[in-house]
């Protein structure tokens, strides 16, 4: 694309009487193009690309949107459009594949490959609209600014609650076995319980999964690292039973 100018003076010198081909020579503008602007200096206003509707599967777009606020991110192509990457470790082959399956199902027609690195593989899809569907995309490091859903995401969210909490859980989460010990008839023995643990250094993201834990009557406990808000626990026997139910371990 030339700008105005250089086609002004393209045209300039066509003006005095020099011919289309040595100005082509000249400049290295093609002769094609010289005779258009003969026609039209303007250029053609660039169609911007269509705004993509809602995502095709609410429920698939849910649980991308927990995975992508866990271990995902937006990086721009170096011509045009831009890349969803969504790190998924190797040792949960059930993930991965969920996660391949989501992207095709929130963006019709979108393709996804995958790229092995150390330890895990970045399950990644090219389109122009994926900083539409995840706003939260930005300069920067998550956790380094702020992060808030749009009403329409909250909709989603409030919808399919459930599929959110899971994608949470699968990129920055676990279920674990928890021991203790007590003291029983005088003898301490050692008591293991289920429990499920979020991770995320994003107080946003944390509040996210929390909020979203309140609506579904998930009972959960703040944990610190360092004196920081960290870890999100959740431990009651009531409370595993319902992510149990919904959730449950990685695989």
């Amino acid at each position: 694309m030339y700008d105005l100018s250089t086609r002004k003076r393209a045209l300039a010198l066509i003006a005095q009487g020099r011919s289309i081909n040595s100005v082509s020579q000249e400049t290295g503008i093609s002769r094609a193009a010289i005779r258009s602007w003969r026609h039209r200096l303007e250029p053609l206003p660039r169609m911007a690309p269509p705004e993509p509707g809602p995502p095709a599967d609410d429920c698939a777009y849910a649980y991308l949107l927990g995975l992508y606020l866990g271990d995902g991110c937006i990086s721009p192509h170096p011509r045009s459009g831009y890349y969803l990457r969504i790190a998924c470790a190797d040792a949960w082959p059930g993930l991965l594949q969920q996660c391949r399956e989501a992207i095709p199902n929130v963006l019709s027609g979108a393709r996804v490959f995958s790229v092995q690195k150390q330890g895990c593989t970045m399950v990644t899809s090219y389109s122009r609209n994926w900083p539409r569907l995840f706003p939260q995309h930005g300069p920067g490091k998550k956790h380094e600014r702020r992060l808030a859903l749009e009403p329409w995401q909250q909709e989603i969210v409030d919808a399919h609650p459930w599929e959110f909490i899971r994608g949470l859980i699968h990129s920055d989460g676990c279920r674990i076995t928890n021991w203790t010990t007590r003291l029983v008839g005088g003898e301490r023995k050692r008591y293991e319980y289920p429990r499920y643990f979020f991770t995320n250094v994003s107080g946003d993201i944390r509040r996210l999964y929390t909020d979203t834990l309140d609506r579904l009557g998930v009972e959960w406990t703040p944990c610190t690292r360092n004196g920081n808000p960290y870890n999100i626990s959740v431990a009651r026997k009531a409370s595993v039973a319902l992510m149990d139910l919904h959730v449950g371990p990685k695989h």
